[in-house]
Formats: C-alpha cells, sequence, structure tokens
C-alpha cells in the first residue's frame, strides 16, 4: 500500500497536471522574413503571453496618393529618414481632423522604406502595457522599427497611460535605438479636456500657471518629440482628392470632371471633405461608371 506521503505527492503532481493545461502555450518564435509589418497578438487565460504576429495583407498604399498634406509628409519623412539611418530621431505624434491621412501616412512610410529596413509593429491601446516585453523582443534586431498605435486616446486610470509615458521618457531604462513610437490621435493631448479644468488654472501677475490636471494631461503628449497636425480639408483639396482616385481606378479627367457634382453631395451626406470621404466616393463612383481598369483598382487596394 502507498504510503501517505506518496498519496499526497500523487495528488499534487495531479493538481499540478490541471493546472499545467490551463496555462496558455508558449508564444510562438517570430518570423521576421516573413512579413514588414506585424500585430501584437495575446493568448490564452488573462492574455497571459504575447508574440508578434505577421500580417500577410498590407495596404500598399503610396505616398504620392495622399494629397493636401506635403508639409505633414515632409516633416515625418525626414525624421523617418533619420531613423533608418541610424541617426537620432523623434517618437512622433499625429494629430487632428479625421480622414485627413495620419495613418495612411505610416503605411505609405513603411512601403517606402520597407527595403532599408524599416518595420512596423501595430498595438492596440489596451496592449501598451507590454511594451517593455516588445522592446526586449525586437533589441539587436538590424531592423529599425516603428510601434504604431492608430486612434490613441486615454481616459483616466487607463494601464496603458502610464506605460507609455515611461516608455517615452522618465523610465531609468531606455527604449531601443531601433525602435520608435508613431501614434495617431483626434486629441492633441491624447485625453479628455473638461471645462472644470480651466477653472484651476492660477493668474500670477501677467503669468498664467495652468492647474495639474492639464498639466498631467499635456505632460503625456509633450513626450513626443515631433508633434504633426492635420487639418480639415476645403472645397478645392477635397475635390483634387477625388479626382486622383478616379484617375487611380481608370478613370479619364472628362469622368472625373462629371463626378465631381457627385463628389459634393457625397461629402454633404456624410459630413466632411475628408481624404477618406474622397476615396470611399472615387470607389462607389469608378465602381458604377468606369468597369474597366480593373488592374487600377487592384492596385489602390493594396
Amino acid at each position: 500500500m502507498k504510503s501517505e506521503t506518496e498519496k499526497l505527492v500523487a495528488r499534487v503532481e495531479q493538481v499540478l497536471a490541471r493546472f499545467e493545461a490551463l496555462l496558455p502555450p508558449a508564444p510562438p518564435p517570430t518570423d521576421w522574413a516573413a512579413s514588414i509589418a506585424f500585430r501584437w497578438r495575446k493568448s490564452g487565460p488573462l492574455n497571459g503571453y504575447g508574440w508578434l504576429q505577421p500580417l500577410r495583407h498590407i495596404h500598399r498604399i503610396r505616398l504620392a496618393d495622399l494629397r493636401g498634406i506635403d508639409p505633414q509628409i515632409a516633416r515625418v519623412e525626414q525624421n523617418t529618414r533619420q531613423f533608418v539611418a541610424g541617426e537620432p530621431a523623434n517618437n512622433v505624434l499625429l494629430t487632428g481632423a479625421r480622414g485627413t491621412g495620419k495613418s495612411s501616412m505610416v503605411k505609405g512610410l513603411l512601403n517606402k522604406y520597407a527595403r532599408q529596413g524599416l518595420r512596423l509593429i501595430e498595438v492596440d491601446k489596451g496592449d501598451l502595457i507590454d511594451l517593455p516585453a516588445i522592446t526586449d523582443l525586437v533589441a539587436g534586431r538590424p531592423e529599425r522599427f516603428v510601434l504604431f498605435c492608430d486612434d490613441l486616446s486615454f481616459e483616466a486610470a487607463e494601464p496603458g497611460y502610464k506605460t507609455l509615458k515611461v516608455a517615452l521618457d522618465g523610465s531609468v531604462s531606455t527604449a531601443s535605438d531601433n525602435l520608435l513610437i508613431y501614434a495617431t490621435s483626434n486629441r492633441r493631448h491624447l485625453m479628455p479636456e473638461y471645462m472644470q479644468e480651466n477653472l484651476e488654472t492660477r493668474y500670477v501677475g501677467d503669468e498664467i500657471h495652468p492647474g495639474e490636471s492639464v498639466e498631467e494631461k499635456i505632460s503625456l503628449s509633450e513626450r513626443f518629440g515631433i508633434w504633426v497636425s492635420f487639418y480639415p480639408f476645403d472645397q478645392d483639396e477635397y475635390l483634387d482628392i477625388v479626382a486622383h482616385w478616379l484617375q487611380t481606378f481608370g478613370c479619364s479627367a472628362r469622368e472625373a470632371a462629371m463626378a465631381r457634382e457627385e463628389a459634393l453631395q457625397w461629402a454633404l451626406m456624410r459630413g466632411s471633405r475628408s481624404g477618406r470621404v474622397a476615396y470611399q466616393f472615387a470607389r462607389d463612383w469608378a465602381g458604377k461608371h468606369a468597369g474597366g481598369a480593373r488592374g487600377a483598382s487592384k492596385r489602390a487596394r493594396g
């Protein structure tokens, strides 16, 4: 017969076996050659482990396809060139009107500089707490990585807020030299701003001293070395973007002129003259009136 000790050991082994079955599997090794872009994924109970998933289908947009934002492109592209060349470069915050090309610019830069070693890692806001793990994964790699967080904004006390703040500037340990953070947001300071916070402002003589709540919110966005602002397009800029995409989809200049009135009505119905709205209209109009140029259509879709 088994002794009490042997029974206890067997029981513990059974419990451990059950516990191990609940643990998430070890993350797969990163296939760095599989893609130029990756997405940070979590798996298992409580999202235990994270890994970099290669993206198979990448939006092949070109910087030349982005109209009305040439100064913004020039500023961020210069920073990206410095980064790819191994020179000092800054983290970038792209803010402003929706649909004006903020995220498309980042994708266009990836497509343009991928052959020089640029890679992109897309991270959801909720996974920013894993920034240290991602940094450790890419440290020592020969590629240059842009960690991309799209449509970034925080509410009070969200865990990713402090992690990002520390990663940008404020930790004893530094980020890897081959990793930069590019983020887009409709909020300049990444957090909601309330009227009550303005009441905290103090006036000392001719000087204005913002309250602590305002200072805290500014402290995150100012850690990005470069701020680039995007503005709503006027009517002429919107129509120029429409004409560009119609041409890309195989429409003639005459057809683009015919679509002008419908393009304005489309923007009015959508309540916006953004580049995104112009692209959506062009796809719709070209699909209805210019069934020919499938090759151009496929190229534009990437």
